[in-house]
């Protein structure tokens, strides 16, 4: 009887999950919590883009939980190369950015579901078992909000001037508007200051603004505006 137990538990595959996060704190606590499920195992930890490439060539993943923010690379152009690749590599984001601001962009990349880090620790397992079983992961006060965009966008509606931003563009815009400084910025997304003030003179040319204070302006307004987008419209 115990020959047969101990039999059955070597066959139960577990599913491959490989996380991609270059704050190795994030990747220990996320294993140790995926790591005590019978069928779920981190396969492979990776910083950034490359070496997440290289890891999913190798190792094979089913799962791959990625951050926004990566080390010399950016999260949601990542997901696009993977998507691209392997239309079937099934990827959920896992990020310290506001959910209501980058939902909808992660999914139209090819993600299939969103939670921040501060949800993730309660609930990580219940997003990755949603994503495996093929369905969507969002909030639903992010997902009632999404739906209602949709239904309410009419054939001819234009587009958003906030639409029109680069991923990391749209990064600094929401840092901008959450009060981080230049140096700040740099930091939180490991580019540099001159970097940063690129992309802030990027910004101003796209949404057509003729000066800094406008910029800071018109930014903490967008940011504060997404957060208090109604629940259930």
């Amino acid at each position: 009887m115990s020959e047969n137990s101990n039999s059955t538990r070597k066959k139960v595959k577990r599913i491959r999950i490989l996380l991609v996060d270059d704050h190795p704190m994030v990747r220990e606590r996320l294993t140790e919590v995926i790591n005590r499920e019978p069928d779920l195992v981190v396969c492979a930890e990776a910083e950034d883009r490359s070496e997440a490439i290289e890891t999913i060539k190798a190792r094979q993943p089913k799962l791959v939980i990625v951050d926004l923010t990566l080390r010399n690379s950016d999260g949601v152009e990542l997901i696009k190369d993977i998507h691209s690749r392997w239309p079937g590599l099934l990827m959920l984001v896992v990020s310290m950015h506001d959910e209501s601001l980058y939902a909808e962009r992660v999914l139209r990349a090819g993600a299939r579901g969103y939670i921040t880090k501060q949800e993730a620790t309660r609930s990580i397992l219940c997003a990755i078992r949603r994503v495996l079983d093929g369905q969507i992961f969002l909030s639903e006060p992010v997902a009632s909000q999404i739906l209602s965009r949709l239904a309410n966008a009419g054939p001819n509606q234009a587009a958003e001037p906030i639409d029109s931003l680069a991923e990391r563009e749209l990064q600094v815009f929401e840092l901008t508007g959450r009060g981080l400084n230049t140096r700040q910025i740099a930091s939180q997304l490991h580019i540099g200051v001159k970097t940063v003030e690129t992309y802030r003179h990027r910004i101003c040319e796209k949404l057509k603004l003729d000066h800094p204070r406008e910029l800071l302006r018109s930014a903490i307004a967008w940011t504060h505006q997404e957060q208090k987008q109604p629940h259930f419209l």
